[in-house]
């Protein structure tokens, strides 16, 4: 259900003023200013009047920002329980300014805007409620506030009297979703408005026609919401809390892993919560997209536990046991090695909520969590190295005689190396022969593993084997 802020101070002056443009327009010659828009699955023309921005609110309940609101807890709480007040209507202005990503920073495409107005005026009206509530146009206002302030005019079409906060909703959701020139929702808020109709019953099938999409790329957008929500939840400690919007530049590396998740749930439930919890964890330590998808469901076995400082290690055999409540019994549950992987996401959340902290406020423990998540950086940055060459060299379906060839090349460019030494005489002769005696030993190791693998030898193996064992 919609949630209903109420009437802002100002209501039923604003109401007195609109209605009066409102007859003025009415009644003057000749043909004026109007904007279509749907309302109620109808469509409805509207009367345009101009306001000044300083008599205008911004809308609490807009979609563009409903992500960054989580950015300070207490302008947010403020802003749910007095969302007229002055210091609420600033933070809707920090917010409709700020970049979604990094609310530190003023987005490009707002000072864009900001240029285009000063420059060109206002092509387009915005679209307020009988109260002055800005449904369309709460941007365009921040900037027109910005660069005229409080008295600056502003172009705006008007509401019908009965407009509801749930037509507030519908209208908002209705023009955003236009094919326009429009600043479009960030990512994050994006997936807020399709969860938002879903909980408000909408069919899957009707909201991709609203947002131009199609049924699977909704059940998608779902899925990833949801995953991101247990993110947040999950990164709560210490008094941090990793805030939603951190997710906003993520965007394509969450849709790769549910197209992953869904290929791997299929075949081996595990294996697909396991890839997912070590790609969750690469995501949120902010690793690229390429290297994402080095990880598969071996990652730590193979290259993350021997990089992994002894405080992150975790025993990866056998299975945890679940109670079920009230039965007093207990079942297997995930995995030792889910579980472990589980908690390097958790300690990569908690690392990024604690960066995500005010410095001056953080205690000990963020620090502490800071530090952790910094060493399973520079672990899963080594572990990544050889993942890489691995990964490359499967794609070659190779891996074995791959390796050996390059060896050969480091040999032949060592035969090069020595003839080169010869004519200077800079060969160091104790290091080489050290080196020498490490080659004896893993053409050793090569031989045993080759004779106990290769079932059918040719020339090579056979000669390989003979060097090492011609007695056995």
């Amino acid at each position: 259900m919609t949630k209903d802020y109420g009437r802002p101070p100002r209501a039923e002056e604003n109401r007195a003023l609109i209605e009066s443009r409102l007859a003025e327009v009415a009644a003057g010659a000749g043909v004026h200013e109007t904007v279509t828009i749907d309302w109620r699955g109808r469509p409805t023309h509207l009367d345009v009047i101009e306001m000044s921005v300083g008599d205008l609110y911004y809308n609490p309940a807009t979609h563009r920002i409903r992500a960054q609101r989580s950015h300070d807890s207490s302008r947010s709480d403020l802003l749910e329980q007095d969302p007229w007040s002055q210091g609420s209507q600033e933070y809707l202005d920090f917010l409709l300014k700020a970049l979604p990503s990094d609310l530190s920073k003023v987005d490009p495409v707002f000072t864009g805007l900001a240029e285009s107005l000063n420059e060109y005026k206002q092509t387009d009206p915005g679209l307020i409620t009988r109260d002055g509530v800005l449904v369309n146009g709460n941007t365009r206002r921040a900037a027109l506030l910005q660069i005229g302030g409080p008295g600056q005019g502003m172009r705006v079409a008007v509401l019908p009297e009965s407009c509801s906060w749930a037509d507030i909703s519908d209208v908002e959701l209705s023009l955003q979703l236009r094919k326009t020139h429009h600043r479009e929702y960030s990512y994050v808020n994006r997936l807020l408005a399709i969860d938002e109709l879903t909980k408000q019953g909408m069919p899957t099938s009707v909201i991709a026609t609203t947002f131009r999409t199609t049924a699977a790329a909704c059940e998608q957008d779902l899925w990833v919401l949801r995953c991101i929500e247990s993110l947040v939840e999950r990164s709560k400690a210490q008094g941090a809390l990793l805030p939603i919007f951190a997710f906003e530049d993520k965007a394509e590396k969450l849709k790769e892993l549910y197209r992953r998740y869904q290929k791997d749930i299929t075949v081996d439930p595990e294996m697909a919560e396991l890839v997912k919890e070590y790609r969750l964890a690469a995501i949120t330590l902010d690793f690229s997209k390429t290297d994402v998808r080095l990880i598969e469901d071996d990652f730590q076995q193979r290259y993350l536990s021997k990089h992994l400082p002894e405080m992150l290690k975790e025993q990866d055999a056998g299975h945890e046991s679940v109670a079920i409540p009230g039965l007093n019994r207990k079942v297997k549950g995930a995995s030792n090695a889910l579980a472990s992987v589980r908690k390097l996401t958790d300690t990569a959340l908690r690392a990024k909520a604690a960066e995500a902290s005010d410095p001056v406020l953080r205690d000990p423990a963020a620090a502490e969590a800071a530090q952790a998540g910094e060493e399973l950086r520079k672990a899963m940055e080594k572990a990544l190295v050889p993942a890489g060459k691995d990964a490359r060299i499967r794609k070659r379906k190779q891996a074995a005689p791959t390796r050996l060839l390059d060896a050969c090349q480091d040999i032949d460019q060592c035969v090069t190396d020595l003839v080169m030494s010869r004519g200077s005489r800079s060969l160091d002769e104790e290091s080489f022969d050290e080196a020498v005696l490490k080659l004896r030993k893993s053409l050793e190791r090569l031989a045993l593993e080759t004779r106990r693998t290769v079932s059918v030898p040719g020339d090579g193996v056979d000669w390989l084997t003979a060097a090492f064992y011609s007695g056995s």
